[in-house]
């Protein structure tokens, strides 16, 4: 009796390791990614949505990271940037000031690794038209940008990836999401290449669409995760998680 007794305590024990760690697994699967540094609300306010003093935020390949643009948001005084690329942040300050009614171009200037950085940010007066200039990223020649505005009711969420396709290409795929774009947009660059591909498309159902209509990926929480095949037939697989 004592035998059948240990050995039934022995099977509850068991069984109750294995609830609990199915009960684990199961809302590990079911809790998607969130960007826990990532801000969940617009930044950018209302007093900004048509002028270029704001919030601007934007992909980096060269290699892979973000850049954010805070010109005079909430304070005239503060205008700066910071940048993340391969991991390491870079803070980008710059002496130009903001003049109503006038376009933007400023350098934006920092040091990485001891060496300095420099990004020159355009925006037109309205808001409209961000881009980067020129920049000296030492390390980076290459790097290429996309930017887009963050106003007051449209969150801009960036996210890196990358993309293999089935005949074994490799590379970056990163893509800025927001309401104001109507979608997305981005860059994509094969390993070892100079040259960059935009990239852009619709956003509906949680769910990004190219430009032709094909489904790249659905956006599940901050991250993506999809296949699909380009007009050559060649299949793609594109994964990427939000990093701003």
């Amino acid at each position: 009796m004592k035998t059948i007794k240990y050995y039934s305590i022995i099977m509850l024990l068991l069984g109750a390791s294995f609830m609990s760690c199915k009960k684990t697994k199961e809302k590990e699967k079911e809790d998607p990614y969130v960007c826990t540094t990532c801000s969940q609300i617009p930044e950018g306010v209302a007093a900004n949505d048509n002028n270029s003093k704001g919030i601007y935020k934007g992909v980096v390949i060269g290699s892979s990271g973000t850049i954010k643009f805070d010109i005079a948001n909430t304070n005239s005084n503060s205008i700066k940037a910071t940048m993340v690329i391969d991991g390491i942040t870079v803070t980008l300050t710059t002496t130009t000031a903001w003049v109503a009614g006038q376009l933007y171009v400023a350098p934006f200037k920092g040091t990485l690794n001891g060496q300095e950085v420099t990004v020159t940010f355009s925006v037109a007066a309205s808001g409209s038209g961000a881009t980067i200039v020129s920049s000296s990223i030492p390390g980076h020649p290459n790097a290429i940008f996309s930017i887009a505005k963050e106003t007051s009711t449209a969150l801009v969420r960036c996210f890196e990836g990358t993309y293999q396709t089935s005949d074994n290409e490799k590379g970056t795929f990163n893509i800025i999401v927001s309401t104001l774009l109507k979608g997305w947009t981005g860059k994509a660059r094969e390993n070892g290449s100079q040259s960059a591909t935009d990239i852009y498309g619709t956003y509906v159902n949680n769910t990004l669409i190219d430009e032709s209509g094909a489904t790249i990926a659905p956006i599940n929480g901050d991250e993506f995760s999809g296949s699909f095949k380009n007009s050559r037939g060649v299949t793609i697989i594109v994964k990427g998680k939000r990093t701003l």
